[in-house]
């Protein structure tokens, strides 16, 4: 099937392909995101979760992701990126199928213990598909139509998203506890089988063609895209100057004499800061301010409406003030959400605040893995960005379970103005020194 949709006549007939399925593959995983993973948290909060455990769901995954970043760089730098990425995403999204059947398993606390044991089992393959897709995404998209794609994606995943989230949330509303959860979680795992169907048709523009997937894929120079027979075969891809067997080398420690471990420190305060308020909204909102399921869908909803309209200027924002710019500033705006949701007090409040926060979402999310790209070696993509999924994922194992305690001590209101504040710091961290 042809797919005429959000493609421009300034696009090449070779991209388009590539193009078309990078927006399906993210309109899919919206399709995902706005149901089951959108409505985790939320579920894990109505089981009686504690503030610790939401903040492991999120925890148990990076904590994989952190030790297993370098060996999934150099797995993936052997192999066919389009490949190692499509197998990935299948065996990491077979996950959410197993989401489905917890209710009649467990009891509410076997659940919530439960999801977090298939979080941490889902993160093994999820590390290779985190550095493998930004490496795809840099080999499947020339630099000057990245800014394009990020935005027309973060457009489609928007719509995906709002509308997914209005249904899940209706069907929260109309549906028994906990049949409405097995339902959007079963509509989320369906999502995520066609999202990783659009990942196998995007290929790197170095292939002039991809061959059928065979059963026991055979690894891949990575330079060059041609099969390699043996690893003696393949040609040394140390730093020069070290021993292929060292440490340092396996490390790829090198990186971080570069100006990207600049790039590293930054976003990794962006993160960490960032993800330290995000176990407390289920909380706030939950058990603060009342809301119910469809209140929360409606809000998520009302947020990538702003996501949405936000992303089809991104390409324009980026071309005047360039991505690092764009990044820093959206980062101190981001500030706005947590402090604002500290003195909400009723549903009008939180609709207004998710209104908000879209805009400046848009503009990070479309920015800031352009900035990161821009300061990565074209041929070495994959050691670079294990090294900034090591990051991430620190920055997010600490931050969740930091978090929760930090607000136990000072309380919720506290906490969601002091993690807002130091949003700024970080945006201006990253305009000075990333």
């Amino acid at each position: 099937m042809h797919f005429n949709l959000f493609q421009r006549s300034d696009i090449p007939e070779k991209y388009r392909s590539n193009f078309t399925n990078l927006y399906l593959d993210i309109a899919w995983f919206g399709v995902l995101s706005g149901t089951a993973v959108n409505f985790l948290n939320v579920y894990a909060t109505r089981l009686g979760a504690t503030g610790l455990q939401i903040g492991l769901l999120t925890a148990m995954s990076a904590a994989v992701n952190l030790f297993l970043a370098i060996p999934a760089g150099h797995w993936i730098s052997k192999r066919h990126t389009g490949r190692a990425v499509f197998w990935s995403s299948i065996v990491f999204r077979i996950g959410y199928l197993l989401w489905i059947p917890l209710p009649w398993l467990f009891n509410p606390q076997g659940q919530i213990w439960a999801l977090i044991v298939l979080t941490f089992l889902m993160a093994i393959p999820l590390t290779p598909l985190g550095v493998g897709f930004n490496a795809l995404f840099a080999e499947a998209v020339p630099d000057r139509f990245r800014a394009q794609v990020a935005g027309t994606r973060n457009v489609t995943f928007a719509i995906a998203f709002m509308l997914t989230s209005l249904i899940a949330g209706a069907i929260l509303k109309n549906a028994a506890f906990p049949q409405g959860y097995q339902i959007i979680f079963a509509i989320g795992a369906f999502g995520a089988a066609m999202s990783s169907y659009h990942i196998y048709h995007v290929k790197p523009l170095q292939d002039e063609a991809i061959p059928p997937l065979p059963s026991h894929p055979q690894p891949f120079d990575h330079t060059h895209k041609v099969p390699v027979t043996s690893r003696e075969g393949k040609p040394d891809s140390s730093p020069p100057g070290q021993s292929p067997r060292s440490i340092a080398s396996v490390l790829r420690l090198d990186i971080w004499k570069t100006h990207f471990k600049n790039v590293l420190l930054a976003l990794f305060f962006f993160h960490l800061v960032h993800y330290l308020s995000s176990p407390l909204y289920p909380l706030y909102n939950v058990r603060v301010l009342n809301l119910n399921d469809g209140h929360l869908g409606n809000g998520t909803a009302f947020y990538y409406l702003t996501v949405l309209i936000a992303s089809t200027q991104l390409r324009r924002v980026v071309q005047k003030y360039g991505h690092k710019k764009v990044t820093g500033w959206g980062v101190a705006g981001m500030a706005a959400y947590p402090i604002m949701l500290a003195f909400a007090q009723n549903v009008w409040h939180y609709y207004a605040l998710s209104f908000l926060g879209g805009f400046l979402f848009a503009m990070v999310h479309g920015a800031y893995t352009n900035y990161m790209l821009e300061n990565i070696p074209p041929d070495d993509r994959p050691a670079h960005l294990a090294w900034y999924i090591i990051i991430f994922n620190l920055a997010v194992l600490v931050s969740s379970i930091m978090g929760p305690l930090i607000a136990d001590v000072i309380g919720l209101v506290s906490a969601l103005i002091i993690f807002g504040l130091l949003r700024i710091v970080a945006g201006f961290v990253l305009l000075k020194w990333g």
